[in-house]
């Protein structure tokens, strides 16, 4: 493992605050604190990944999408995320890992660069575990003007839908990450749960941070990722990693909770896709994603 860096030259995404809101807010939560990177030289981020954004003992994909998003924003001219397309390499770990970025080409209204998270082996040498590609503009800047058929997802009231705290008893193992959202699952897509799947690859949630932080560009990266696998649903049980996530980032959201619909029209070969629709409180659909990921059994 390389020698520690001198010390750091800023702390991204953690603006350091006085006192403790009891409701978080953009800048000042435990998710810009575990999303934040440390710029060592440029191009260049430190973090420690934290266990507290876990699936068993691998890190979210969603959660490190946002990681390197943030490095992003910091590398480029550009504020917000428009389109990020992320390959997953080799499951990543709670603990250090380093961040490098390079800038693509820069323009007006576009930016675009790549970036890689890599961690240690027990010997010490660097192994990528996600590469990614981004291009990056002004959220702010977009006009207006929507002319869509999309429509919001018939999910019922919040208070009528289902969360990890409405199980009979936790998940062997444990989903660290669970802790940290809020998250109600649409009656009609939690037959896996009862032992009863529907057969329908569909996934239905109102999706928020627990600590009442309100969505932003950096945590749709993490909302499109967030769901129990549409596998479930399918009638499968097991492991489904992700294999490659594009996340297209529309609008910044309004404050409120968010609508999240994930639907899987093809299961073969063991890989299947989900699409992901995002939508705010203001009924905008301001995210979509598709990823390919890999169903692997027990």
């Amino acid at each position: 493992m390389p020698e520690a860096a001198s010390a750091p030259s800023s702390t991204l995404g953690f603006p350091r605050a006085g006192g403790s809101p009891s409701r978080a807010v953009i800048g000042d939560s435990e998710f810009d604190r575990d999303t934040a990177v440390t710029r060592r030289e440029p191009g260049v981020y430190d973090i420690d990944l934290s266990a507290g954004w876990t699936i068993f003992d691998a890190v979210n994909g969603g959660f490190l999408l946002a990681v390197l998003g943030r490095a992003l924003a910091d590398a480029l001219p550009h504020p917000d995320p428009f389109t990020v397309s992320a390959y997953y390499l080799t499951a990543s770990r709670p603990g250090p890992a380093v961040v490098r970025t390079q800038t693509v080409r820069t323009g007006r209204t576009l930016s675009t660069g790549q970036a890689s998270l890599l961690q240690y082996d027990d010997e010490g040498n660097e192994v990528e575990r996600i590469r990614v590609l981004a291009s990056y503009g002004d959220l702010s800047d977009l006009p207006d003007d929507v002319r869509t058929t999309a429509t919001p997802p018939a999910i019922p009231p919040l208070e009528y839908c289902f969360g990890a705290d409405d199980a009979p008893e936790p998940l062997p193992g444990g989903s660290a990450i669970a802790e940290r959202l809020m998250l109600k699952l649409d009656p009609a897509t939690l037959g896996w749960a009862v032992g009863a799947p529907s057969g329908k690859g569909e996934m239905r949630a109102w999706f928020g941070l627990a600590d009442g932080r309100d969505a932003d560009p950096l945590s749709l990266l993490l909302a499109v990722d967030a769901l129990p696998p549409t596998a479930f649903e399918i009638g499968l049980k097991g492991w489904v990693p992700t294999v490659e996530l594009t996340v297209h980032v529309r609008r910044r959201p309004a404050p409120g909770s968010l609508r999240v619909s994930i639907t899987t029209r093809n299961l073969a070969g063991g890989f299947l896709e989900e699409d992901a629709e995002i939508w705010d409180s203001e009924d905008r659909l301001v995210a979509q994603s598709r990823q390919l990921a890999r169903f692997s059994r027990g």
